[in-house]
């Protein structure tokens, strides 16, 4: 081990991934990961969940408040308003081949929209806010416009008379969504809004913490979010349920076989919760009323035969990305856009945090635990060695 003194060796050795490092101060969203609560600016997300739509929620996060009926009309109208893409970004996913992964197209998206912004110069408190509106809104549009154009499918235009909810999914299907489609989609974006320091999130506050602009930020915070580990989970929900349908065999001895074989079940456990994940217990309510209002309850009749058996011989619960997987199906969204929904939703709680690091900004420099050679290792020469 290297010889260090104390004032040049890290105070503590982080444990890998830095599980349980408490990194910065915030007034966002508080979880209790050993009795199952999730809430945003102290309000239980069961309850924004029954009560609350993704657009005061997002109020919520960005202000710290819940907003009055003046201050809530005013925000919807903005982000209406906001729903406009520079051309520039329309002709960059017209030329975009089909095959391309959506979360590429979506991080490059962001990207240039960044260059076309009118407050592309200004990171004043007053622009950021203006960028996160127009991104809240914009993000969606991206998501809907190329999975339309890679099926040879015209482009809808958006609706600015629908909720944040209704207008994806009616820019994505080009049909206005029933009540409880869209009720159903707008309480998945209240639930996926926030997380505290997960991956993404901290990725863009790293990057806010730069000083760099709110667009770097969030490309970046799309990059984590691409990542399996991080945002992926429930597309491999879906790829299980598919394989198990495909094959015609039985759910619970299907999952049966790939635990004897040590294969990693998707949808289940997380890093924080001790108990069940609150999302997913509303999400497998969703996932229920959904399917059984479409007529065909064969994948909620799968995901539940699946998480009785894991609980009962792993003792794990069902996480958010478990029930999504069906609910998002069963509203006719393509399973490679599960992950780029997540953005359209957790922009919201991205913009939060790069706000609130912008507030009170230093710039995040931790250290490292060094493992490497003893100080000081000699230097060879390259003739000797």
């Amino acid at each position: 081990m290297p010889t260090e003194t104390a004032s040049t060796k890290p105070e503590n050795s982080a444990p890998r991934g830095l599980e349980g490092i408490v990194a910065t101060t915030s007034s966002i969203c508080w979880i209790d990961g050993d009795i199952g609560v999730l809430s945003y600016r102290g309000i239980d997300i069961h309850e924004l969940a029954a009560h609350s739509t993704f657009e005061e929620t997002t109020f919520l996060l960005w202000f710290g408040h819940l907003p009055t009926q003046v201050e809530l009309k005013d925000f919807r109208q903005k982000l209406c308003d906001a729903r406009a893409l520079d051309w520039r970004v329309v002709e960059f996913l017209k030329q975009i081949p089909p095959k391309s992964n959506p979360m590429e197209v979506l991080r490059t998206a962001v990207s240039l929209m960044g260059i076309s912004d009118p407050d592309d110069k200004d990171s004043s408190a007053a622009a950021n806010t203006r960028k996160s509106f127009r991104l809240t809104a914009q993000i969606a549009m991206v998501v809907a416009i190329f999975d339309r154009l890679r099926r040879k499918l015209p482009i809808i235009d958006p609706d600015r008379s629908l909720s944040h909810a209704g207008n994806f999914l009616y820019m994505l299907t080009g049909e206005r969504p029933i009540h409880e489609a869209e009720r159903a989609f707008d309480v998945a974006l209240i639930l996926h809004a926030d997380h505290e320091l997960n991956a993404s999130t901290f990725a863009a506050r790293v990057i806010a913490a730069t000083l760099s602009d709110v667009h770097s930020a969030i490309t970046g915070a799309i990059g984590a979010l691409k990542g399996p580990l991080h945002g992926g989970a429930n597309e491999a929900v879906a790829k299980l349920l598919t394989e198990i349908e495909a094959a015609h065999t039985d759910p619970v001895e299907h999952v049966r076989g790939m635990l004897s074989r040590k294969e990693k079940i998707s949808g289940f456990g997380h890093r924080v919760y001790k108990t069940e994940d609150p999302r997913a217990t509303h999400l497998r309510a969703m996932s229920k009323d959904l399917s059984t209002a479409a007529g065909n309850t064969r994948w909620y009749d799968m995901s539940e035969a699946i998480e009785q058996f894991v609980r009962g011989e792993k003792m794990l619960n069902a996480n958010v990305d478990f029930y999504s997987a069906s609910t998002y199906t069963t509203l006719g969204i393509p399973t490679d856009l599960f992950t780029p929904i997540f953005a359209v939703s957790r922009i919201s709680g991205w913009a939060a945090h790069v706000m609130e690091q912008h507030e009170n900004n230093r710039l995040i420099r931790p250290r490292a635990d060094y493992t490497g050679p003893a100080y000081p290792a000699p230097y060879i020469p390259i003739q000797d060695r």
